[in-house]
């Protein structure tokens, strides 16, 4: 049972984070187009396609190490790109972004765990 909640729990912050890309593509897009992100509106809501998918699959447990490896193709670049807090002066934005990288960098790294182990008991489909 404590997979279960655990997937759930993982799994949250992805649907919620890749449901706000879709619906909110042009608000999300001026950040993107910020930091350098070609064809921003289109590439957040691809991105936001991609971290549903991998949300939902790791939710459910059905093919949770594609799922998984969605979101490490999305997690990491992300990083890089988007919370790259070395190059800001700001103390307060580089905090921020800081947090934002490692936090990207825990969450790919429980995405390669669940790439790896998969997805435990109460999976649809292993």
């Amino acid at each position: 049972m404590l997979v279960l909640i655990g997937r759930m729990l993982f799994a949250a912050i992805f649907i919620g984070s890749g449901l706000q890309h879709i619906t909110r593509g042009g608000v999300m897009s001026q950040h993107a187009a910020a930091r350098g992100v070609p064809a921003p509106i289109l590439m957040v809501r691809l991105a936001g396609a991609v971290v549903l998918i991998g949300g939902i699959s790791i939710l459910l447990g059905a093919y949770a190490r594609i799922g998984a490896a969605l979101l490490v193709l999305f997690l990491i670049p992300t990083a890089i790109v988007m919370h790259n807090y070395w190059t800001l002066s700001d103390p307060v934005a580089k905090a921020n972004d800081q947090a934002h990288f490692f936090k990207d960098l825990a969450l790919a790294g429980s995405a390669l765990l669940i790439w790896f182990f998969g997805s435990g008991p109460f999976s649809l489909v292993q």
